[in-house]
């Protein structure tokens, strides 16, 4: 019997699962390997931190999905493989071999080149370490005023500050919470038109929020940030949400890599450089057709991607997949108000946000 592993949790697999479960291939063992039973849907994570949605709405159940699928669920992180052998390893469990493995494994901040980032502050990523360290700094401005730096100015860093500038505002009483946004871009928002950076601005200058330009962090202490021009920002917190890296072991897996480090796939999803192996969502790259790391894409990956190892599976061809050239964008703003971005086009305001809730609601409900 064939055994297909899916390692990770994220948008594209949670697909290649709910179609499994419509329709099964046959004679194959799917293992699904994730670090947490729960994973939480990127597009409702800011509507999360603000308290607009319960842990339960923004969460999927994978263990769930995965019984649905006839798949077997191991609560476990993979943390590198041999793709000439064909093994993944876990970090609690023992080594598993495969006939065909599927990542969809994220990203993770890249900090690397910052000295002492991982003893200060906490990422964006991992979700759960994320929830924890909001949870911290609520308790912590209940008792007295503090200052947070979001290091990172994409669309993730701007929904968080608003997010949890929005939370601590609505819990704490007596003390504030002051925000400040660090980029070493000359704008915030790159890669987005002037229109969204317009609706942006006012929003994060009504909140009181500074932000830092052409700003390049060369190391942390415990109470602030140090820049290469030799500028200290004070801040008694750090949340990482700089672009995206890739799992540090993926270098020595063997597989093709991006220049970045991200697992080079095909047309198909598939590695170039060894076939048994698929990827899709942020740990991968379409040579041909690159797009940014963004779980809008990795939806959108999901029935191309459950649609070829289906195929594989069962002895018959793949087939290509073409990316959308941009997608739809929404952007919460921290209360139920959010900004749409298409290619040049913005629009903001309150139905906004009820139009991303409903995209969102559907999307998880489909899960449920």
């Amino acid at each position: 019997m064939q055994r297909l592993i899916l390692a990770g949790g994220g948008h594209a697999h949670i697909e290649v699962l709910r179609r499994f479960g419509l329709r099964a291939p046959r004679d194959v063992e799917i293992v699904l390997i994730s670090p947490s039973r729960y994973t939480a849907y990127s597009g409702m994570l800011p509507g999360l931190i603000a308290g607009h949605y319960s842990r339960r709405d923004a969460h999927i159940d994978l263990e769930r999905l995965a019984h649905r699928a006839s798949a077997r669920f191991i609560c476990d992180a993979v943390v590198g493989i041999d793709a000439t052998r064909r093994l993944a390893y876990c970090g609690q469990h023992a080594e598993a071999s495969y006939d065909w493995l599927s990542l969809d494994i994220g990203s993770v901040p890249n900090t690397e080149s910052i000295r002492e980032a991982e003893r200060f502050g906490f990422p964006v990523r991992p979700v759960d370490r994320l929830l924890a360290g909001v949870e911290a700094l609520a308790q912590r401005v209940r008792q007295s005023d503090i200052e947070v730096a979001i290091i990172g100015a994409g669309a993730g860093g701007v929904e968080l500050c608003l997010a949890l500038d929005h939370r601590l505002r609505r819990e704490a009483t007596a003390h504030r919470a002051r925000f400040s946004i660090l980029t070493l871009t000359s704008k915030i928002l790159p890669g987005y038109s002037e229109a969204v950076r317009r609706h942006t601005v006012r929003v994060l200058e009504q909140r009181h929020v500074v932000v830092y330009i052409d700003s390049r962090v060369a190391g942390v202490t415990e109470d602030g940030v140090l820049l290469e021009d030799g500028r200290r920002i004070a801040a008694d917190h750090l949340i990482w949400v700089t672009g995206p890296a890739p799992a540090r072991w993926l270098r020595e897996s063997g597989l093709a890599t991006d220049p970045e480090g991200f697992v080079l796939v095909d047309d198909h999803l598939r590695s170039v450089s060894h076939p048994q192996v698929f990827a899709a969502g942020d740990v991968a790259t379409m040579a041909a057709h690159p797009r940014p790391k963004s779980g809008v894409y990795a939806v959108r990956q999901g029935p191309p991607l459950a649609r070829n190892l289906h195929c594989v599976v069962s002895g018959l061809a793949t087939r290509s997949f073409k990316p959308q050239r941009r997608a739809l964008q929404l952007i919460s703003t921290g209360e139920r108000r959010a900004i749409a971005a298409w290619g040049e086009l913005s629009f903001e305001g309150a139905w906004v946000w009820r139009w991303k809730d409903w995209i969102d609601r559907r999307f998880v409900g489909r899960y449920a």
